[in-house]
């Protein structure tokens, strides 16, 4: 992990130490996205045969998963990875359940009636990474929002294994979602798949879920085309910031950092403390844990642009945190909760020496598809509310119409547009 003493570092070198790694082959990224979405659009299933041969070297008659590739799964589970889905799956429910928008409907004036009523969006598509590792806890955390919002039809795409099969976990995970529809396709021809529509997989009215460049690149593609897709967020490779104070155990904060680290070579993962004997022990504790991880060496090149950060007060990380907006924030902090008015900018924020990132990640109940890249400056996690859409209404009486209309025509006429004013002048003609 590369060391940094913070406060003697310039505004333009803070946020080089603070960048995201990957970015300089965007614009290639970018240009390959394009041609896939092209094929794709262009012949449909056919193309989407090519890019799996191509990219998951796996030949493909049919990319939908069959009644018997469920019923398989099922089989080949074990009884605790199920139970622990289950459970999992039960605090998901509770959390979701608890924050979910509400419709309702109050009078702004005598006679005027104004409400807001929740509509779930028709065909939602997902996206299960299942890259360097199938990650069945994801399609619990979209399909469990999905659920409670009532969607009309949820499609779920991930990746094909060596073998042409689907991940069993993820197909269990998607099931007890009551998902039903899951295709066998992976990268940024799963998001072209799902956005343009061929003759296996139907357009979607709304794209979800994490993974690397490609298919986030893929997400903000489609989400521009003309007519295309809305998508749920950037989310692309993982990151974690740990803010830690001299009290924090090295230990626990080297496996936080190591458990975003192992996730992929792209990931990032960044410690601020203000004691230096701190960043000294968890280098350390990175160092000989990393050498114990069966994904080593995945970790090894993720730390490549890792950051150990010196600051001269906690309130200077909180502050390089806001800027930097992680998708995972751990308040490794004495009185974590005394902190938390300080974050501004955050996908979700752990507080504690025991409330470790990968807790949220499976079962805590929040959600973990969460915005990367500095996207949690503006953006949300996934939740029920991002697949419903609010539809406004109101109801206006003769009464009401009288009481407001005049504001309306004075609005109307100040902004030049007669029109406007005539259709409430001629029905306050009307009511006279």
């Amino acid at each position: 992990m590369k060391r940094v003493d913070w406060k003697t570092l310039d505004d333009a070198a803070r946020a080089a130490c603070l960048a995201r790694p990957g970015g300089g082959e965007q614009a290639d990224v970018e240009a390959a996205v394009r041609r896939i979405f092209e094929q794709v659009r262009a012949d449909g299933d056919s193309a989407l045969r090519a890019l799996t041969r191509r990219f998951d070297g796996v030949e493909l008659g049919a990319f939908e998963v069959t009644a018997d590739e469920f019923a398989s799964a099922e089989q080949s589970v074990t009884p605790a990875l199920r139970a622990a889905m289950v459970e999992a799956r039960g605090r998901l429910l509770a959390w979701h359940r608890a924050g979910m928008a509400a419709p309702f409907e109050i009078e702004t004036a005598p006679g005027v009636s104004c409400g807001r009523m929740l509509r779930p969006i028709r065909r939602v598509g997902l996206y299960v990474p299942a890259g360097s590792a199938p990650l069945p806890s994801t399609a619990l955390m979209l399909g469990v929002p999905a659920e409670l919002a009532g969607c009309d039809e949820v499609v779920l795409c991930t990746p094909p294994r060596a073998d042409g099969s689907a991940d069993p976990a993820v197909l269990v995970a998607a099931r007890l979602c009551g998902i039903t529809r899951v295709f066998k396709l992976g990268g940024a021809q799963a998001i072209a798949a799902l956005a343009v529509g061929t003759a296996s997989v139907p357009r979607c009215d709304k794209l979800f879920g994490p993974g690397n460049r490609y298919v986030t690149t893929a997400k903000q593609f489609a989400a521009m085309m003309a007519g295309g897709p809305a998508i749920d967020m950037p989310a692309g490779p993982s990151e974690v910031l740990v803010i830690a104070d001299a009290g924090a155990p090295p230990v626990h904060v080297a496996a936080d950092l190591l458990s975003q680290a192992e996730h992929g070579p792209d990931s990032q993962v960044v410690l601020a403390t203000d004691s230096p004997a701190l960043a000294d022990a968890v280098a350390a504790e990175v160092a000989r844990q990393v050498a114990e991880l069966p994904r080593e060496a995945i970790a090894t090149a993720a730390l490549e642009h890792a950051r150990l950060i010196v600051v001269g007060q906690l309130e200077d990380a909180f502050a390089l945190s806001n800027d930097y907006a992680p998708e995972h924030l751990i308040l490794a902090v004495r009185e974590p909760r005394r902190w938390l008015e300080a974050v501004r900018s955050a996908g979700s924020v752990f507080l504690g020496d025991f409330a470790p990132e990968g807790l949220g990640d499976y079962c805590s109940g929040t959600n973990h598809v969460l915005p990367t890249n500095g996207a949690a400056r503006a953006w949300s996690g996934v939740s029920v509310q991002s697949f419903q859409k609010a539809i406004s209404f109101q109801e206006v009486s003769r009464a009401g119409l009288a009481a407001i209309g005049p504001c309306a025509v004075e609005m109307a006429r100040a902004e030049g547009l007669e029109a406007h004013a005539q259709s409430v002048l001629r029905r306050l003609e009307g009511a006279a």
